[in-house]
Formats: structure tokens, C-alpha cells, sequence
């Protein structure tokens, strides 16, 4: 099991820039694949972005390819999503979640694959 800890979320006009930190607890972290999730209110769950244990693969939702971009530091236990040209339909709480295997299939799609979250940082676009 591993905790989650997201931060850098806020208040941004369109066009602009944020970026997210997860920090993880535990000494295995470079051992987990972790995604960032996002819900906005009313909505279900929805993937963002995800990462491979060693960072080499990386997978983007179409609405986000190009705009947002995931990486890992493992020797800080953190990951980040750094969010470019932002749009008020970006606003939501953002999640990042981590998982003990390396992902297989689309299986970083889905929360169901995911056994450890964060609780949530806020992220709102205003237009």
C-alpha cells in the first residue's frame, strides 16, 4: 500500500498553467504505475493520464493529448502533471492513483485497476 498526496491545484484563467505533484509515501514507489484521475461535479470518474513504473510509457485521454503532460521523479516519490492551455472544461478535483504492477491491455483506463488514491486537489478554470 502506498499514500497519495496531490497538490498544486487552484484558481487559473483559460490559457493557463498548472501544475500537479503527487507525493507518495514507501520505499517501492519506482515499483508502481500511477495515474491522474479527474471528477467534476455531477460527472463520473474519468482517466486524464497515466505512467509506466520506469516513466518510459506514458498514456494520454484524447482530451488532454497534447495540453498536459505526466512524469515521474522516483527518486523524490512523486509524480506530476503539468497542465498547459487549460479550458474551463478542464475544472475538476484531480486524483492521482497508484498501482503494483505495470499496466497491461488499456488497463490504465479504468479506476478499477487502481488499488491505492489521493484525496484530491481542485483544479478551476475560469473562462
Amino acid at each position: 500500500q502506498v499514500q497519495l498526496v496531490e497538490s498544486g491545484g487552484g484558481l487559473v484563467q483559460a490559457g493557463g498553467s498548472l501544475r500537479l505533484s503527487c507525493a507518495a509515501s514507501g520505499r517501492t514507489f519506482s515499483s508502481y504505475s500511477m495515474g491522474w484521475f479527474r471528477q467534476a461535479p455531477g460527472k463520473e470518474r474519468e482517466f486524464v493520464a497515466a505512467i509506466g513504473w520506469s516513466g518510459g510509457n506514458t498514456y494520454y485521454a484524447d482530451s488532454v493529448k497534447g495540453r498536459f503532460t505526466i512524469s515521474r521523479d522516483n527518486a523524490k516519490n512523486t509524480v506530476y502533471l503539468q497542465m498547459n492551455s487549460l479550458k474551463p472544461e478542464d475544472t475538476a478535483l484531480y486524483f492521482c492513483a497508484a498501482v503494483y504492477s505495470t499496466f497491461y491491455s488499456r488497463s490504465y483506463y479504468y479506476p478499477a485497476t487502481y488499488n491505492d488514491w489521493g484525496q484530491g486537489t481542485q483544479v478551476t478554470v475560469s473562462s
